[in-house]
């Protein structure tokens, strides 16, 4: 506990500095009394930080394995040729293998999730986020609760995956470790900033669409892939990857999956949720991790308790049953009933591509060849939904994902994580390997300057958040979901080398890399609305230097429901299927 006399405690120099700030003049008999009020407020939080930590026992470790039996290993290159590992370790409950609904299905995590005793490295450098020499990452001593219900489910949770630098990229060249290669074509990105998990879920749906077609499988060139994956996404971090690298990223809504234990960017836009290389595995992944914990502040009146979350996989199959039943699930009549909005505004974005563009017209036209009603359907602020999401969130989420500042309602936060030291060589680190996270730091702490920008400015930015979600909400009382593009183009080649370095490249080149990638995917971060991506179809890669030319690229499409109708997102997912795969429209 600091004393009265320390330096570092309230004294009557520094009161005084602190009256003179506000420009305030007190009388002595005042000045007493202030500083005896502000000096027992000092007090009080000294009195807190002296005792001991808590940890909620509702995150104790899973004890199928018991922490001191939980070992981890770093991968060679040759057995990580994608980069998408970030290090190995197993967790299982063999009884649930046996009789959980996962089924021993392998599970890989964003290596941003709490696991204990395995280390927590958020993307970044060592020692960046630990004040000891002797540990480079923090270790965990819980386990987030979307692990406990992975194990309890039947999965077996396999690694951690990686994931860009302090998750502040929407390709995925930032992280520690180097670029995480895309499956499809090496030296293009597989986006971020789950690029990991969006990889090792695509290693198993790339296997498969070659063999289908007698193609080579070259195994060196891929790695060990896993089932089912966890992404997060603040952004687009979920939906990002799942787009550039041709599988399936649901975002669910906003608090359905909690996310007690996992580093935060901000709570306001944090979500977690299913990567897979099916809708079905999506829906099947969901139903094993949803629910509130009791704990976590995203949740609403709406969330379902944990006793309460449906069964999706089944509620998914239960519908697709009916139109069988109804003779509907046919190539022309699959879509009958649902009704479908072509967003204007996600398809008039100045960068995008008109082959992405192309891909997203085509799906449309799937829809209506199936027998779904197709109308295009105007939200005129979501172009501005990125400038909300930066206006809102800018001033304040430097304190959170790299102070860990906790949210201002009741939660868990990350445990053992320390903010780094913002040095120069911290600086020359971060601005050859992410300019994205300095340029987070420098504009979280001019934004949340509160002399040059008042609270109103951010308090403005979150009525139009409500604003926003309130637009959308409004077409899709007219539509079931909406239809849109993830990305606005396929993934581009890789901007930062395996060695770390740029070339050339200035830092605004760099940064201009990640600009407009997550404009049609951060506006439903901020108003929650479930958005799942999927394969979509082809596109062209951009010909790079060293790199194949000629080569294509899947292309994502995006569906956007209603609050928690995850349901109908990816029964419309499954009925755009009915008339075949995005990846096989070669």
């Amino acid at each position: 506990m600091v004393s009265p006399t320390s330096p570092d405690g309230l004294d009557k120099v520094t009161f005084q500095k602190l009256v003179a700030s506000f420009g305030f003049q007190m009388t002595p008999q005042d000045e007493a009394d202030y500083f005896a009020l502000v000096k027992a407020i000092e007090d009080e939080v000294n009195e807190v930080e002296a005792m001991p930590a808590y940890v909620d026992p509702r995150l104790a470790p899973c004890v199928a394995t018991p922490v001191s039996e939980r070992t981890y290993s770093m991968l060679d290159r040759k057995d990580n040729p994608l980069n998408a590992w970030s290090h190995r370790f197993t967790l299982k409950d063999d009884k649930a293998v046996a009789t959980g609904i996962l089924a021993g299905r392998t599970v890989a995590l964003k290596d941003t999730i709490s696991v204990a005793g395995i280390p927590l490295t958020l993307g970044t450098h060592p020692y960046q986020l630990t004040t000891s020499p002797d540990v480079p990452y923090p270790v965990p001593t819980i386990d987030a609760p979307i692990v406990t219900r992975l194990v309890e489910s039947g999965g077996v949770i396999v690694g951690m995956a990686t994931c860009e630098n302090f998750c502040m990229s929407g390709l995925s060249d930032t992280s520690a470790t180097g670029p995480v290669d895309n499956p499809w074509l090496k030296g293009y990105a597989a986006g971020g900033s789950s690029s990991g998990s969006g990889v090792l879920t695509a290693v198993t749906a790339v296997k498969k669409w070659r063999q289908k077609r007698n193609c080579p499988v070259n195994e060196p060139e891929l790695g060990e892939g896993v089932d089912l994956a966890i992404g997060g996404d603040q952004g687009g971090s979920i939906r990002l990857p799942a787009a550039f690298s041709g599988t399936y990223g649901l975002k669910p809504t906003h608090g359905l999956v909690p996310y007690t234990g996992i580093a935060s960017l901000h709570p306001i836009c944090d979500h977690a949720g299913p990567m897979a290389s099916s809708v079905n595995d999506v829906a099947l992944l969901l139903s094993a991790i949803a629910g509130y914990d009791g704990m976590d502040p995203r949740a609403t009146p709406n969330t379902p308790l944990r006793s309460n979350v449906p069964a999706y996989h089944e509620l998914l199959q239960a519908a697709i049953s009916d139109k069988q039943d109804r003779g509907e699930w046919t190539p022309t009549a699959a879509g009958k009933g649902l009704r479908v909005g072509l967003l204007k505004e996600a398809l008039d974005l100045p960068k995008l591509d008109p082959n992405v563009a192309s891909v997203v017209r085509a799906a449309a036209a799937k829809f209506e060849r199936l027998g779904a009603t197709v109308v295009d359907v105007s939200v005129p602020l979501h172009s501005k939904g990125g400038a909300i999401w930066t206006a809102a969130m800018r001033g304040a989420m430097a304190d959170v994902f790299l102070a860990s500042k906790a949210p201002d309602l009741h939660a868990h936060t990350t445990t053992g994580v320390t903010p780094p030291k913002m040095t120069q060589a911290w600086y020359e680190t971060m601005t050859k390997s992410s300019p994205m996270v300095v340029t987070a730091v420098l504009g979280s702490a001019y934004i949340g300057d509160s002399a040059r920008f008042p609270h109103r400015y951010r308090n403005k930015a979150v009525s139009h958040i409500v604003q926003l979600r309130a637009a959308y909400d409004a077409v899709l009382a007219d539509v079931d979901v909406l239809l849109l593009p993830v990305t606005p183009t396929v993934g581009p080649p890789h901007s930062i080398t395996t060695a770390g370095e740029a070339g050339n490249m200035s830092v605004l080149e760099l940064y201009a890399t990640n600009l407009g990638v997550s404009d049609n995917t951060a506006p439903f971060n901020i108003t929650g609305h479930p958005a799942l991506a999927m394969p979509g179809g082809w596109a062209p890669a951009a010909v790079s230097e060293g790199l194949t030319a000629g080569g294509k690229l899947p292309v994502g499409v995006q569906i956007v429901g209603k609050h928690h109708d995850e349901v109908g997102v990816l029964l419309a997912a499954s009925i755009l299927e009915v008339a075949g795969l995005g990846l096989d429209e070669e």
